[in-house]
């Protein structure tokens, strides 16, 4: 995207049509903002599935299950919210293991009145605690998502909902539309449900196996662009072999401070004011960040130094920051693409997985936290960073110090792409012959050359 990105930039030169340069840099647009695809996660996605299982008098009663098949992108508190639009005039009679979150207008029962009369019903998962009798097999966690990769068994919720003046036949049933899923906040986009071949359940002594009468899929993907226009992590770099510590790119997630916009962030020195702003996360809803104040203005920080240099490994040592005082991060994941991650060799105190986005093309890693010890990234101050140091084997064929190998290609934190530093800021090895020279720099430089030539002549 980033290539493509720039030769849109400098195609732009070559209009002189006013029309023209308009339309092409509409095209632009389009490719380089649209990131729903995911390169180290090319079939991740959230699909949720009905199965009706029963008719009743005036409709069905159905088992919604989601499925979260992405990777290392989870779904954190306060949870998943869903919604859609009936095709016709149905009504929700009950639900378990949910709930939606308004009645809407049941005026015209007089009796017996729905959980749901609404068009267009949001539907929220029931909260830990809820009494047993209101419980369904995946239910009750806050809505909470785990990534397929961290832990299958807990990347699934589900709920049973009794449908009204809806279809009694696989005839007459007309799917929902419009599905839209919050994560908890905004980025994914829901296809239109599409009827396939009923689900088969087997019975736990593995000796029975029944099917649903109908069953239609539903399929949600992410994209970060969708969710926001901002960054929420960014990297910065160190290594044995030179003093330089590269920070993050300065504004990588946003440029406000608080003599332009006060209140926008808390100073590092101001321990009332930290105290006072921090909470966690919130159970009500989205938060806005309020971070630090620091030159990068971003909730996360990851940052990655090489540690050590041995005949036959090497060592890194990351560490994770949070900036932010109104999140503490469950679940986190960090996921990081270096071409050495085929013969990494112990990680000290992350979990880790390989990811294989395709066939033969080991470079990703996905690192998380140790249950009940640094699995809760706790919010900004004291308690707010996770470390691990990493053991590399060495390719003696690929190994190398030099331009910049030892640092990550991409780095993700939560499922978002974090900010990298530009290549020409890493660190150098100490016998180069000289940093090699920004392009800002050599810009600068040609245009004093071209003013001296001139003031010359």
């Amino acid at each position: 995207m980033e290539s493509f990105s720039f030769q849109c930039s400098r195609s732009t030169e070559k209009f002189t049509n006013f029309t023209a340069f308009f339309a092409f840099l509409f095209f632009c647009t389009l490719f380089t903002s649209s990131e729903a695809y995911d390169a180290l996660d090319p079939n991740g996605n959230i699909t949720i599935k009905w199965d009706v299982i029963q008719w009743t008098a005036d409709g069905y009663v159905a088992t919604v299950t989601m499925f979260n098949f992405q990777q290392y992108r989870h779904i954190q508190a306060p949870g998943w919210t869903l919604g859609w639009t009936w095709a016709k005039k149905e009504v929700i009679w009950s639900m378990v293991g949910s709930q939606t979150t308004e009645q809407g207008d049941c005026s015209k029962f007089k009796a017996n009145l729905p959980h749901c009369c609404k068009k267009t019903p949001t539907v929220v998962d029931l909260l830990p605690g809820t009494p047993y009798n209101l419980q369904f097999n995946n239910c009750c966690r806050g809505g909470v998502l785990n990534s397929w990769a961290q832990d299958p068994a807990t990347a699934v919720s589900a709920f049973q909902v009794s449908v009204g003046q809806a279809g009694t036949t696989n005839k007459t049933v007309k799917v929902p539309k419009n599905f839209t899923l919050q994560a908890p906040g905004p980025g994914y986009t829901c296809g239109p449900a599409k009827i396939v071949k009923p689900t088969q359940f087997t019975t736990t002594d593995k000796r029975r196996t029944t099917q649903a009468l109908m069953t239609w899929n539903v399929t949600c993907t992410y994209s970060q662009f969708l969710a926001k226009k901002t960054p929420t992590c960014c990297v910065s770099l160190s290594s044995f072999y030179n003093e330089t510590i590269v920070p993050c790119p300065t504004c990588a997630c946003g440029c406000q401070n608080n003599i332009t916009q006060p209140g926008s962030c808390v100073e590092a020195n101001n321990p009332y004011l930290a105290s006072a702003v921090s909470g966690g996360t919130s159970k009500t809803g989205n938060v806005a960040p309020l971070v630090q104040c620091t030159n990068h203005m971003c909730p996360v920080r990851i940052h990655w130094h090489v540690k050590v240099n041995y005949k036959d490994y090497w060592r890194v040592k990351v560490t994770i920051t949070n900036f932010n005082y109104r999140m503490n991060y469950t679940q986190w994941n960090l996921v990081m693409q270096h071409p050495n991650f085929d013969n990494l060799t112990q990680a000290f105190s992350f979990n880790y997985k390989g990811l294989t986005p395709y066939d033969g093309l080991n470079d990703t890693g996905m690192l998380w936290g140790e249950k009940f010890y640094n699995d809760l990234l706790m919010q900004a101050g004291p308690l707010g960073n996770a470390q691990s140091e990493l053991l590399f084997q060495k390719d003696k064929s690929t190994f190398t110090f030099e331009k910049g190998w030892a640092f990550p290609r991409r780095v993700y934190f939560n499922g978002d792409n974090c900010v990298m530093p530009p290549p020409d800021a890493y660190p150098w090895l100490p016998n180069a012959s000289s940093r090699p020279v920004s392009s800002f720099l050599q810009a600068v430089v040609a245009i004093l050359a071209a003013l001296a030539f001139l003031l010359a002549h």
